[in-house]
């Protein structure tokens, strides 16, 4: 959920705003999982349907904890949910007043959610009673995925508070609930704005580490595998204080032996072996050190910031953001490069670092090289 809708208060507890995430009570959840197993039941009528449009018309509240519900009696029931979709749309009576989805005034401008007939999904007595005992026997839990593709970046404000910041191509799943705060970085990079909440530590897993905090911010940036150099994870620490250790998550990959606690300024770099690639070298242990924060963070501003860099380096940078990569001639890699550049301008890039040092920039099949003149 985005965050935006709310309650409509009359009765509910909370005023819709925006920027107000939906709160479901455990009574909305209650009530949510009677209408579901009511529509699922031999009972089931036109007026029945009308009966629970009207009902979740209340609020958005009372429409997300009838979407949530009817989500989880999907899954507990096995439903294909394409099935699902054909089979609304086939019993949808369209066309006639009162009875379509959105038909009466009262539902004007009102998102309700419609469902297909019973025996269309003919759905078991066994899967309503799971969910109906998991929406009212537990607090809800919110699991919400968010990506960027190539060159894109984004800006969530978690229903928490905190500000996470995704950069280029990155995954990351978020799991909220009334105990935890937990965060799945599957891939990229990602800057966190931590909401102060003692009571529910915030923790980040990514590769096979876990970062765990109550208010702060830190970076944590998953860097690939590539040409026998195994995968790496880096966690910087802007501000405030972490705690970094093993989450298990990985049975091969070198574990941290020992919690390790971040002061800010430091950067560390923990690497696998995982993934098939394995490196040459013995398994190097988890290192600290304290890079410029203003290039770490310059992506932010939509900025790579280099100072005396490899060319190959620079480039496996700028390549992050642009699905037009830059290809280096042999023998260019060790050159190094300075400066400030903006991302996703691969041609740009290309050209000052051919002035620079005398290359010849040529663009061919979808990629930019850079070789000798």
């Amino acid at each position: 959920m985005t965050g935006e809708e709310g309650r409509d208060g009359q009765g509910d507890g909370q005023q819709e705003g925006q920027g107000a995430e939906p709160v479901v009570t455990r009574e909305i959840a209650a009530e949510a999982a009677v209408w579901i197993a009511r529509l699922h039941g031999p009972d089931r009528s036109n007026h029945m349907e009308r009966e629970c449009r009207a009902w979740q018309a209340r609020s958005a509240v009372h429409r997300l904890a009838f979407e949530r519900g009817t989500d989880l009696w999907m899954e507990a029931a096995g439903v294909d949910r394409a099935a699902v979709a054909q089979a609304t749309a086939a019993s949808r009576p369209e066309g006639r007043g009162g009875e379509g989805q959105g038909a009466s005034p009262a539902n004007a401008g009102t998102r309700v959610w419609g469902w297909p007939r019973p025996w269309a999904l003919a759905p078991s007595l066994t899967a309503t009673v799971v969910v109906v005992g998991v929406l009212v026997g537990q607090p809800w839990r919110d699991i919400d995925r968010y990506d960027t593709g190539i060159g894109e970046q984004r800006l969530v404000i978690l229903k928490d508070g905190t500000r996470m910041s995704l950069n280029t191509s990155t995954r990351v799943k978020v799991e909220l609930d009334q105990t935890k705060r937990r965060v799945r970085v599957e891939g990229g990079e990602a800057f966190f704005e931590v909401a102060k909440d003692a009571s529910r530590p915030f923790v980040v897993e990514a590769a096979d580490a876990a970062v765990t905090a109550t208010g702060t911010a830190f970076l944590v940036r998953i860097v690939p595998s590539d040409a026998g150099v195994p995968e790496a994870l880096d966690v910087t620490l802007v501000e405030g204080q972490v705690i970094v250790e093993g989450s298990g998550s990985r049975k091969a990959a070198p574990a941290i032996a020992q919690p390790i606690v971040m002061a800010a300024g430091d950067r560390l770099r923990v690497r696998s072996d995982q993934g098939g690639h394995r490196s040459p070298l013995p398994a190097a242990a988890p290192a600290l050190d304290r890079p410029r924060m203003d290039q770490l963070l310059a992506w932010r501003r939509g900025e790579a910031v280099f100072a005396d860099l490899s060319l190959l380096e620079a480039v496996t940078e700028m390549n992050r953001y642009s699905s037009t990569p830059i290809v280096l001639a042999a023998g260019l890699s060790d050159l190094r490069v300075s400066g400030q550049y903006k991302t996703g301008d691969s041609e740009g890039f290309a050209r000052a670092v051919a002035e620079l040092h005398g290359l010849a920039v040529k663009a061919h099949a979808g990629r930019i090289e850079l070789g000798r003149q």
